[in-house]
């Protein structure tokens, strides 16, 4: 068993993945027109100085801290910690998700598709509730 989640990927993937998670983190940022120190106010961190690490691929967002950036970028948690499982654990995303329900969580899809996502998981809870009350 890894020590670290990103054992096993080649460390210039590994760079690219933590670049593409701080791109998509500074797209969020951006939208809503907060500046690094902004978020990291939000956040509720000492530096502004971490969301830039972040940003630029030389810092991960800590796991016990995913609800909070969630939260300021307004993302539901779900979907954060998806796209960060994505980008800092590639290995156990790729074991769990097909490309296809993947897709389903990708920050370029429609709202219809995030709807039919809800929709599911609303028919999953409802079947996971009769199933378990036989």
């Amino acid at each position: 068993m890894y020590s670290h989640p990103q054992q096993g990927v080649p460390a210039d993937e590994v760079l690219r993945l933590r670049q593409a998670a701080g791109a998509y983190i500074r797209k969020y940022r951006e939208a809503l027109g907060l500046s690094q120190r902004a978020l990291a106010k939000e956040i509720g961190i000492e530096h502004y100085t971490f969301v830039s690490q972040i940003e630029s691929g030389r810092g991960r967002v800590p796991p016990a801290q995913m609800v909070d950036w969630a939260r300021a970028l307004q993302i539901p948690q779900r979907t954060f910690a998806i796209q960060m499982m994505r980008f800092y654990d590639p290995l156990t995303f790729n074991m769990i998700f097909t490309e296809e329900s993947a897709q389903l969580f990708a920050d370029d899809r429609d709202q219809g598709d995030r709807s039919k996502v809800s929709d599911l998981e609303a028919r999953l809870a409802k079947l996971e509730s009769l199933v378990a009350n036989r």
